[in-house]
């Protein structure tokens, strides 16, 4: 079994985009973007692409250091620290924005994809398709998705089971309706996801 898991607000206490965006003194105005995105309001692409262009202004070293010292859901990071091989994270974040995070838990990640400026600033290339993450696992296992929000559905549609966590914030009423379980708490996760 693998068990994929969407970054923000699920394995991390918080979501990271209006953090970073604190930097800026766009906070409330990030926070309501990526709220937006996460109830399916807005394109999950076109918002993150918009969401990128403000915040690519903070130097990555600052991004990074933001990063490292984002709290971990403490049952979910154990879960997947003690089965790193057997666990991804998928998410639109931008990858070299989450190499903190993920090199904290060890596992493998799907992530959107940088390249570097000539500056050698990070650019965003390509934006995430989690169902494409979802397929390209799924030919190693069978594979369990969890996440809460409108772009975790195509998770949840190519994976054999699917969660809809709701530890940070309740999860959208579309993902609650084509998972297979709905979990409010993480050690309550991890006891689904050992059972499974």
């Amino acid at each position: 079994m693998i068990y994929a898991f969407d970054l923000d607000g699920t394995v991390t206490r918080e979501e990271t985009l209006p953090l970073l965006a604190s930097e800026l003194g766009l906070y409330e105005e990030m926070r309501l973007l990526t709220n937006l995105t996460l109830q399916g309001t807005l394109d999950f692409k076109q918002s993150f692409r918009l969401r990128y262009h403000v915040l690519k202004s903070i130097p990555i070293t600052r991004i990074q250091a933001i990063m490292d010292q984002v709290e971990l859901d403490r049952d979910i990071a154990g879960f997947i620290r003690e089965r790193k091989a057997s666990c991804a994270v998928v998410t639109g974040n931008l990858d070299v924005w989450i190499e903190p995070i993920i090199k904290k838990l060890g596992c493998r990640a799907f992530a959107s994809v940088s390249g570097r400026a000539a500056d050698d600033s990070p650019i965003l290339e390509r934006v995430m398709d989690k169902g494409h993450a979802i397929r390209k696992l799924k030919k190693e296992d069978k594979v369990v998705a969890i996440g809460e929000s409108y772009n975790d559905i195509p998770m949840f549609e190519e994976a054999n089971y699917s969660i809809a966590y709701g530890g940070v914030h309740a999860p959208v009423d579309t993902a609650i309706s084509v998972a297979d379980w709905v979990v409010y708490e993480g050690g309550s996760l991890c006891t689904l996801l050992k059972a499974l």
